[in-house]
């Protein structure tokens, strides 16, 4: 073996060790959420790939890419156990500083259904979701559902930065083929690291023509749909509460028209006797 050869191996070791440590990676961490586990499969009833299995294997491919980039992480759950989500809320929120990433898969009972789509909740995650899910559309040869604002409990009980992504539908033909693939999983784990230290996507991917139509998202895959949720909330309510009067009138009408009716049978018998 070669000492001398290895002393400046080691010198650059050390450099990239305190040029890690200078970017902050190091005192970065990430918790990792492998959705679902154990008794719950994930996904629709009947369906042939469980989603544990593939959410557990790129959040363990995620975490090997990570740990070599120097960041610290911490794993909600690194088998194929059942971990409650107060549980991971719970993890997630004993590390201040941290950021949270939940990684799934979609489902429909539509086999025609595809994309990704990311979420996020907390005003200070929009970043990040943005971050992850443009490199992972940008990675993925399939539509661009876009970014979505969504009070999911692993979302709305974290007090740190935390992002949902769904990486594909396993109930999708395609998408469920190249799910079962080692490398595809591999891509999808490095391309959401990519998205954690907010690189840049080698290209950017439209929205698919669906959410275009719609109006959703001005700056291309960063969809913003709260108003237009609210918009349909409030069209909702609206309908729901003219029904509601609609409902009342004629209940209202009824109730006089049953009370006259009853008043004439009342006259008429005392008439009669």
């Amino acid at each position: 073996m070669n000492f001398h050869r290895l002393i400046p191996l080691a010198a650059g070791a050390g450099f990239m060790a305190l040029a890690s440590l200078a970017c902050g990676q190091a005192r970065s961490t990430i918790v990792i959420d492998a959705g679902h586990g154990g008794f719950d499969r994930g996904g629709v009833p009947g369906q042939r790939i469980a989603e544990k299995d593939k959410t557990l294997d790129v959040a363990l491919r995620l975490r090997r890419v990570l740990q070599a980039d120097g960041y610290r992480v911490v794993m909600t759950r690194d088998r194929d156990v059942f971990i409650p989500l107060g549980t991971r809320t719970a993890i997630a929120n004993g590390y201040r500083g941290a950021s949270f990433v939940s990684i799934h898969f979609n489902c429909s009972t539509r086999a025609g259904a595809n994309g990704i789509e990311t979420y996020y909740y907390r005003s200070d995650s929009a970043g990040l979701a943005a971050s992850i899910h443009r490199n992972v559309v940008a990675g993925a040869p399939t539509e661009n559902r876009g970014i979505r604002r969504r009070g999911f409990f692993v979302l709305r009980r974290t007090a740190i930065p935390s992002v949902l992504v769904e990486c594909g539908f396993l109930t999708n033909p395609t998408e469920g083929r190249l799910a079962q693939s080692d490398s595809y999983r591999q891509k999808l784990a490095e391309q959401i690291a990519r998205g954690i230290r907010r690189q840049p996507p080698p290209f950017s991917r439209p929205l698919t023509s669906s959410l275009a139509k719609a109006g959703m998202g001005p700056s291309g895959d960063f969809v913003r749909p709260s108003a237009v949720a609210e918009r349909s909330s409030r069209s909702r309510y609206s309908r729901s509460k003219k029904s509601r009067s609609a409902r009342y009138a004629s209940s209202s009408k009824k109730q006089k028209s049953s009370a006259a009716s009853r008043k004439k049978k009342t006259r008429k018998k005392k008439s009669e006797d």
